[in-house]
């Protein structure tokens, strides 16, 4: 064998290049899908003498689902209308007589939620057994688990531990009967499911009902919430309002509560008690106050000078949201220069002695308008 300095670089060369390993990369090394859509992937080399191999698993070695391709060459991986569980990660493994490398990718893929009870309905408990129910809820990214009686916009209290919501009563009551609903709600969608649960007294026992659940009134009318009860002996019939004493003008007939001239203070829950010598049932109304705006102006009388700095807000009382608006008595637009901001301030860096006048900002919610005046003096 010719032993001459060239064939030895050329031969060391090339003995380089067959023993050395592939490396390998892949592209993009993660991506997001939502159900339905595909994902592909590319295993690229980086170096490695030919001929070089290239395999597809999943990085648990176990073998690709069916519904995957992988392109002619190795190099493709192509996940078509992903579903959950191809949610993960990817091993490209490339190969030759030197040796082997592998590269990951990660699959994620998002769905709306799905959910699940422990127990199907209907559930039919006697009163005063404590009662669960479980609502397992799945999906990605992960939902956001409620639970709410039908009817009603309310969220009810419960304890939730990593993806199961559970209601729960230590012990029910007639009241308690109704239809509740689970729902799950993540950035892929909606996802809800009911059970009906039917609470037995004992014969003659109290069951006690509300004519509405729900009510928003306005501010200074005279309301009335009716209460209905069965039961033997009769029931004798109570309200209470929760956490706070009833509001000072209000009478009870009949099981009829009535409100008179209700303010926004007198919002809340309130409790009718149906009781007798069985036992007792509640049954609540939720109540909302609303009221129109009243707005005034601080100040309601400045005196500047020309050059000064005006500055005039605008207060404004009541249901929110509220919209506030300034103008000039007399005239279609504000002066040149003045501007006014959505919390209700007017200013104007330089008054001029034509900026005097009557300024008026109007306050409007969805039940009415209030406006203040401001007069402006400018003498030089």
């Amino acid at each position: 064998m010719d032993s001459s300095p060239g064939v030895l670089i050329l031969c060391s060369l090339l003995c380089s290049v067959s023993a050395q390993a592939p490396v390998v990369s892949v592209e993009p090394r993660a991506a997001t899908v939502r159900q339905g859509e595909s994902a592909s992937f590319r295993c690229q080399m980086g170096s490695g003498a030919p001929p070089v191999q290239l395999q597809w698993k999943r990085a648990n070695n176990q073998a690709l689902p069916d519904n995957t391709k992988v392109g002619p060459d190795g190099s493709v991986l192509t996940i078509a209308k992903a579903r959950p569980e191809n949610q993960g990660q990817y091993r490209c493994m490339a190969s030759n007589s030197a040796g082997r490398s592998t590269a990951m990718a990660v699959l994620n893929v998002k769905y709306a939620p799905r959910v699940q009870l422990t127990q199907a309905g209907p559930l039919q408990i006697r009163m005063g057994e404590p009662v669960s129910v479980d609502c397992r809820a799945t999906g990605r990214p992960r939902p956001t688990t409620t639970w709410k009686r039908q009817g009603s916009t309310l969220q009810l209290v419960t304890k939730e531990t990593n993806d199961v919501n559970t209601i729960q009563w230590p012990a029910v009551h007639p009241e308690d009967s109704g239809v509740y609903i689970c729902q799950a709600e993540n950035s892929e969608g909606v996802a809800k499911v009911k059970i009906k649960i039917i609470v037995q007294g004992q014969p003659g026992a109290p069951v006690a009902s509300v004519g509405a659940t729900e009510m928003t009134v306005v501010d200074g009318h005279t309301i009335r919430m009716s209460c209905q009860a069965s039961g033997s002996p009769l029931p004798v019939i109570t309200w209470s309002k929760l956490r706070a004493p009833l509001p000072w003008k209000h009478t009870v007939s009949g099981g009829v509560l009535t409100l008179n001239s209700v303010g926004r203070q007198d919002s809340g829950q309130y409790i009718c008690n149906a009781t007798n010598i069985h036992g007792y049932s509640e049954a609540y109304t939720q109540m909302e106050v609303e009221s129109p705006p009243y707005a005034t102006s601080l100040p309601d009388q400045v005196r500047l000078q020309p050059g000064d700095a005006l500055s005039l807000q605008c207060l404004a009382l009541g249901t929110h949201p509220i919209q506030i608006e300034w103008s000039r008595g007399g005239r279609v637009s504000l002066p040149p220069g003045s501007e006014s901001t959505k919390d209700g301030s007017l200013q104007i860096a330089h008054v001029k002695l034509s900026d005097a006048g009557t300024y008026k900002c109007v306050a409007t919610n969805h039940i009415g308008s209030s406006e203040a005046l401001a007069r402006v003096i400018i003498r030089a």
